[in-house]
């Protein structure tokens, strides 16, 4: 008799945390005043308080900005339609963060339950000195920021841990009289038990990829802890410090973060693309070469947009061209009912093609007889950039 196959168990990475849905959103979080919400203005162009004192921000404030796409732009300039609806990233901005929130100082509790509700952190960070703008720990540590923070998240995950650990003891004696339940019961447990452990030491969920299993993520998506949130770190430069690309944290938020797990860093200028968000849209390329920098907002947006697994096709023709946001894994079906559920529900197939093929070729026709253009069924695992027609039957009725 052949040796029984081994079935190995899916490696996972951090694109598996996190809910499954399209409609997603990612925070601005920092300390009070370390300059989220003049971030926030720049992005959004919206005018929201931006004042010189503690939680001036109190309910986040949340905005919708297009996601800059090379590939979104010449399908609009190829097919010239009536109408276009631009790829987008919604983005919170959720008040400052004290040392103490997860016992209710500040405005503590109240914050992070504003962060539970976004899917990804832009971790802003203070880096300069400036003895017109308070900060609440009367001095300048975007290190000891970026730890007060994190510090703050865990012990809240924790506080949820232990209290979810209770619960399920209580439901021990319920669970053991069915078979079935005892089981799913034990399992929880030894996860539960496993992230407790794992935040006992200090270290973050998102940290831990290679301790947790596929049922471990199962549970942790339904958990939707704070610590398992990607992160992005922000650090707010002075328009000096920016232009000249130096300043004496970056190595030192380099080495904390290195240490975390690592992650993206990106220095901005919050006084530089203030200033640039007020001047004339027909003179703004004129005042960033004048000033010798750059906007990083487009590079925010689309970093920020990947960090939470988003991922878009598009569909595209004389009438519209449209970017369509869903989760990075899925399939032909679910991706047919961010459209419509009815697309979902009577799927038949997608006609797919590359946006590479595409622009290489120049036409659809051509992408068909170069063999590029595919139906695929509802196994297909749609693609970063897919150019999908999807073909459907509304009186399908679902099986049982």
């Amino acid at each position: 008799m052949p040796p029984k196959k081994v079935v190995e168990e899916e490696k996972l990475g951090p694109w598996a945390l996190g809910r499954f849905s399209s409609n997603l959103k990612v925070g601005l979080v920092g300390m009070p005043n370390v300059g989220k919400s003049t971030l926030y203005n720049a992005l959004s162009n919206c005018s929201i308080p931006a004042e010189n004192f503690p939680f001036c921000t109190i309910d986040p404030n949340s905005t919708r900005v297009h996601v800059p796409d090379d590939r979104f732009d010449w399908l609009v300039e190829h097919h010239k339609p009536k109408s276009v609806v631009q790829p987008f990233l919604e983005i919170v901005d959720i008040a400052g963060l004290v040392k103490g929130a997860s016992t209710g100082a500040g405005l503590g509790n109240a914050f992070l339950s504003h962060i539970k509700a976004v899917d990804g952190i832009l971790h802003v960070m203070r880096a300069f000195d400036d003895a017109d703008v308070i900060h609440v720990e009367d001095r300048v540590d975007p290190v000891g920021d970026i730890d007060i923070i994190t510090s703050e998240l865990r012990i809240k995950d924790l506080e949820f841990m232990n209290s979810h650990r209770e619960k399920m003891n209580k439901e021990a004696q319920r669970a053991a009289q069915n078979p079935q339940m005892a089981k799913a019961h034990k399992a929880e447990m030894e996860t539960v038990l496993k992230i407790i452990a794992w935040l006992d030491s200090g270290k973050e969920i998102r940290n831990g990829m290679d301790q947790w299993g596929t049922g471990d993520i199962d549970h942790l998506n339904t958990y939707q802890l704070l610590t398992a949130k990607p992160v992005i770190y922000l650090v707010n430069l002075t328009s000096k410090d920016f232009k000249r690309k130096k300043n004496k944290w970056l190595v030192k938020i380099h080495e904390w973060v290195k240490e975390h797990g690592g992650g993206t860093i990106i220095p901005f200028s919050g006084s530089f693309e203030f200033e640039l968000q007020v001047t004339p849209d027909d003179q703004k390329k004129q005042f960033q070469v004048d000033q010798e920098m750059q906007t990083v907002l487009p590079k925010i947006v689309k970093t920020a947009f990947a960090m939470i697994h988003l991922i878009y096709f598009f569909t595209a023709g004389s009438d519209e061209v449209k970017a369509w946001c869903i989760r990075k894994g899925y399939k032909a079906p679910q991706a047919a009912g961010a459209i419509h559920t009815d697309f979902e529900r009577g799927f038949i197939c997608a006609e797919t093609m590359g946006f590479e093929d595409l622009k290489e070729l120049g036409s659809e026709a051509e992408c068909k007889a170069k063999g590029k253009y595919k139906q695929e069924g509802k196994t297909y695992v749609v693609h970063d950039g897919d150019v999908i027609f999807f073909k459907f039957n509304v009186t399908a009725q679902k099986k049982k």
